[in-house]
């Protein structure tokens, strides 16, 4: 029996490629793989994030919600203000375990998707 081990590609439906590219691209950072007309694909640390028109109005709707870790949520939150993403939030802890905390803030793309930001932070 086969038993999945990680996640290899996602999906995020576009309104307009050009501008979700240079999204992902330019102000997450993103590593841009390769396009088409209708589709690119970034690397995001062994996932693959590929952004597409969508092929039928059935999938022409918001993402699930990416959550991109990094290690320090507070600086990037900063830089990627810096580079024009408007955040929902400013970064705070939504859970603590043990000596651990979860800390998120939420942004759009250019396509009106959802995302985050997440660290884990050890405290103590």
């Amino acid at each position: 029996m086969g038993t999945i081990t990680k996640i290899g590609q996602i999906a995020i439906p576009a309104k307009d490629i050009e501008r979700a590219t240079a999204f992902y691209k330019v102000q997450l950072g993103l590593q841009l793989l390769f396009t088409t007309d209708t589709m690119a694909f970034f690397d995001c640390d062994g996932v693959r994030l590929f952004i597409s028109l969508p092929e039928t109005e059935e999938f022409a709707h918001a993402s699930s919600v990416l959550y991109f870790h990094v290690e320090h949520i507070q600086t990037t939150y900063e830089e990627l203000q810096e580079k024009g993403i408007v955040f929902i939030d400013e970064p705070h802890m939504v859970a603590k375990m043990g000596q651990s905390e979860t800390w998120m803030a939420f942004f759009k793309d250019t396509e009106d998707n959802t995302h985050a930001l997440m660290s884990e932070v050890v405290v103590g």
